[in-house]
């Protein structure tokens, strides 16, 4: 029988991610965007909504078996809380690669098609069938690449190597029976369905081990997809996460430290001098781009739709786009220190500076707990697991609530890490999220991120928390199959993704101590004389 708490508690949270989706899409959304791009805003609440429903699905899973030790072995008919989370999960498993490679990149191109800057052939105003055909176009190329990749992927390492002990022993009426014990705790068997967790833990202290063997275990293709995604978004996590979870505390408390500040009339000249001539520095930039982009183009007119992806000039763009930023941002700095000064709110630099100290604390006992008990060969102490142990005692919800925190936090990490390295080293387009400034572009970019994101993020809480997580049906596959998996097995067995995301973050707390804030003067100075020499 369903449990109708579990069910309002799912239908309630569904619900409040759907209000925080709606406010973060129109908070942000730039003005340009407020009556136009139905499409691509929906494609934003969708990946907004799946992925904070990916992460808060591992506290749910628990709750669902919670009490329920054998759950986690009993077949889809023999529901513990009701809710079928394994058919959850495989639902979830095909939409994440479904919107991260199929619904995003196509609204990305439809979109970005209206403004004929970014789609050769494409002229601005175009009609809306011509967009449409332009993003198809695109998109086709995608699916052919992704598809290949995904087919050739699942049909060579379509197997999961799982090591099991056999058990061997005789119920209290002499009759033999076997199990298979997989490591972890789990277990698989048809005899012991209809066994009682007593039951089960007198005949399994009568056990003994006969052998160790390897079985190959043909994994379906949502779990494979599950596993892909997990493989491929941990390179991400693990470079992002480890940036961010160093960089966010830190920007929040510089947030505090350079606040606005009222300034006096010489400050406010030499101020007003400084921003008009990066302005006009700027401007030049900008002219000699705009020719340099115009003498190109003639001259890869030929090469048609693949025009798009030169990489020619594409690291000055990125630099012009670093200084607008930088320099938009030093603006409103100024605008609230003198024209809007009575008007700043003098609470938001202090909330940042809570939400800093928060953020550090937050980030060390990641930290910590990742040190004392995943990167170990044993683990050292339990430490998060025991204190939500020790917390549900208390408060039924405070293990459901504190992993909800945890994995959020990961996430606004990994987003503020692509950012953060965006700006410092400009490999890529950087998509920053600014209230009342965010294109529709830039939403799918962070959006298509968090949702590579998202399922790192759960197998990394499987392995953080598996005291808190044992009986849950995801453990199954992301603690069972996809650690297993065939050519990934060798990554998650020996901690690969872990050190890398260690590592990351001391490099990152290394250098930005060294260089805490961007110099946009050498940047924007340094870009401005390479053009000129052109």
């Amino acid at each position: 029988m369903a449990d109708w708490f579990l069910i309002l508690v799912t239908f309630i949270s569904f619900f409040l991610l759907l209000v925080v989706s709606v406010y973060i899409l129109v908070h942000y959304q730039h003005p340009d965007d407020k009556n136009d791009a139905y499409f691509p805003k929906l494609t934003v609440l969708l990946g907004l909504l799946l992925s904070g429903a990916t992460v808060l699905l591992l506290p749910l899973d628990v709750a669902n078996n919670e009490g329920y030790p054998g759950c986690a072995g009993y077949s889809e008919s023999q529901l513990c809380g009701g809710i079928n989370m394994v058919l959850f999960w495989e639902i979830f498993y095909w939409a994440i690669p479904a919107v991260v490679f199929l619904l995003i990149p196509f609204m990305t191109f439809f979109y970005e098609a209206d403004d004929g800057m970014l789609m050769a052939g494409t002229a601005i105003g175009a009609k809306p069938n011509s967009r449409i055909l332009e993003a198809i176009k695109y998109e086709f190329l995608v699916i052919i690449i992704v598809g290949s990749i995904f087919i050739g992927c699942y049909l060579g390492f379509g197997e999961s190597h799982v090591m099991v002990k056999e058990y061997t022993g005789f119920t209290a009426d002499k009759a033999e029976y076997t199990t298979l014990n997989i490591d972890g705790g789990s277990f698989n068997t048809s005899y012991l369905e209809d066994l009682s967790l007593a039951e089960f833990t007198t005949m399994h202290s009568r056990s003994q081990v006969t052998k160790e063997i390897m079985i190959s275990l043909p994994v379906s293709i949502p779990t494979f997809f599950a596993g892909f995604m997990a493989f491929i978004g941990w390179f991400f996590f693990a470079l992002f996460g480890g940036i961010g979870i160093a960089a966010l505390p830190l920007d929040l408390i510089l947030a505090f430290i350079n606040r606005p500040k009222h300034m006096d009339p010489s400050e406010f000249a030499d101020a007003q001098m400084n921003i008009r001539q990066r302005v006009n520095e700027l401007v030049d930039i900008g002219e000699l781009l705009k020719i340099e982009r115009d003498e190109r183009a003639k001259s890869e007119e030929k090469k048609g739709m693949f025009q798009r992806f030169s990489r020619e000039g594409q690291k000055e763009y990125l630099e012009f786009k670093k200084a607008v930023y930088l320099l938009e941002t030093d603006v409103e700095d100024f605008q609230a220190s003198s024209a809007n000064y009575a008007n700043y709110n003098p609470l938001i630099p202090w909330l940042s500076l809570f939400m800093g100290f928060v953020s550090v604390i937050i980030s060390l006992v990641w930290v910590v707990h990742i040190a004392i008990y995943i990167a170990p060969p044993k683990p050292l102490y339990s430490f998060l697991n025991d204190f939500f142990q020790i917390g549900e005692d208390v408060f039924p919800l405070f293990g459901v609530l504190s992993i909800a925190i945890f994995t959020l936090y990961l996430l606004l990490c990994a987003i503020k890490g692509c950012f953060k390295f965006g700006i410092r080293f400009m490999m890529f387009q950087i998509h920053p999220m600014r209230v009342n400034k965010t294109y529709m572009s830039s939403f799918m970019f962070n959006v298509g991120l968090v949702l590579l994101c998202a399922l790192p993020v759960v197998q990394f809480c499987v392995t953080a928390f598996p005291e808190y997580a044992r009986y849950s049906n995801v453990v199954q596959v992301m603690g069972v199959q996809v650690q297993n998996l065939k050519f990934f097995t060798w990554f998650f067995a020996q901690k690969v993704f872990i050190f890398a995301f260690l590592a990351v973050a001391g490099l990152t707390c290394i250098y930005l101590f060294c260089k805490p804030r961007d110099k946009e003067k050498k940047i924007q100075k340094g870009l401005l004389s390479r053009l000129r020499s052109k």
